[in-house]
């Protein structure tokens, strides 16, 4: 059986949960790990004897000119997605490009069309819907237990939570953390939701307290080095889209909290859940009634993004639909644009 030759894009931390799902298919024989590419020379020649690969590149468009790639990842800062999945696709490969999309709508769109003209697939690295806790939901959903959603409410709170890093540097980053904790929920809610197109939002941000408070309990990496901290500390924000329902969104890397909260909650005609306790709550001969779903539904980390490696594989040789295509991405891009700009202007901004 012919492999799939593997290329990817950076060699930061997402790269290793990635890998984890390559790891798992070159073990059962499907895959090639091919070369690796990444501007520090010291962290390529790591990650590449980490995990085996045979090159190593210090320019992605040198590695995709060299080399004949079937599927590559890009998990560089978020203001170089776009020039190097748009590298990788005009070489030849299928492309996995970690979430966000872009810096913003226009790119994302840019690299929308780049993939249409090459005729690659493009997958966004929205993995939370690889969860088993969305399968769960989204059967529920799909089987009508839910009747219409027609509210939900999405939060991802961190107390101290920065990356730090280019993280906090707008310029890299494009946002803080609508723009890196927000589009996880917002997208994990509007999948399940069915994928409604986003009418408006009205949106406000805060920068009020800045990311060197407190000693950080869960371990994040607050170093600012060489990036200012130029990004908003929370965001929270009101969407409506063309079916009827209406999403409360908040996001903080910063917020005066005891500890830190994240969860989605669908509220329907007939039911309503917390994704991440997974109790639906309806009626059944006139009474109020609980129940939780059969079966694993909890949110892990590692499975989570081996599924979704396997899905874009899977996708790119033409076995199952691409369960995050590029055009959700743009979609997230255009609410993340108009968030940020009703958060600019004051008033509700049109989404198109």
């Amino acid at each position: 059986m012919k492999k799939t030759r593997i290329g990817i894009i950076g060699t930061g931390g997402i790269s290793h949960c990635h890998m984890m799902g390559y790891k798992e298919l070159e073990a059962e024989g499907r895959v090639e790990l091919v070369a690796c590419c990444d501007i520090d020379g010291k962290k390529l020649d790591a990650f590449a004897e980490k995990y085996g690969f045979a090159k190593k590149y210090t320019n992605a468009a040198e590695m995709m000119k060299n080399e004949q790639l079937d599927c590559v990842s890009v998990c560089v800062w978020n203001s170089a997605h776009k020039d190097c999945t748009v590298t990788a696709l005009r070489g030849g490969a299928n492309v996995l490009c970690e979430k966000p999309m872009a810096l913003n709508a226009k790119e994302a769109q840019e690299m929308a069309d780049e993939a249409k003209k090459a005729g690659k697939l493009l997958q966004l690295g929205f993995v939370r819907r690889f969860g088993e806790d969305a399968d769960a939901v989204k059967k529920l959903v799909d089987d009508g237990t839910f009747g219409d959603i027609y509210y939900a409410k999405a939060t991802y709170l961190r107390q101290n939570g920065c990356p730090g890093g280019w993280f906090g540097d707008k310029e890299f980053s494009g946002g803080g953390p609508l723009i890196d904790l927000g589009v996880h929920v917002i997208d994990l809610t509007r999948y399940l939701a069915g994928n409604p197109k986003p009418v408006t939002a009205f949106g406000v941000t805060y920068d009020n307290l800045g990311m060197h408070r407190a000693e950080s309990e869960q371990g994040w990496v607050v170093e600012q080095g060489e990036h200012p901290y130029t990004v908003e500390d929370l965001c929270a924000a009101m969407i409506r889209f063309d079916n009827g329902l209406t999403l409360s969104i908040e996001a903080s890397f910063n917020l005066n909290i005891e500890g830190d909260v994240g969860d989605v909650q669908l509220f329907g005609t007939k039911a309503g859940t917390s994704v991440n306790q997974m109790r639906v709550l309806t009626t059944k001969d006139g009474k109020f009634i609980t129940f939780t779903p059969e079966g694993e539904h909890s949110f892990r980390f590692g499975p989570a993004f081996v599924s979704e490696i396997r899905g874009f594989v899977d996708a790119a040789e033409g076995k199952r639909e691409c369960l995050a295509p590029a055009e959700d991405g743009v979609w997230l891009m255009k609410i993340i644009d108009a968030v940020y700009e009703s958060a600019r202007t004051g008033v509700s901004v049109e989404i198109k």
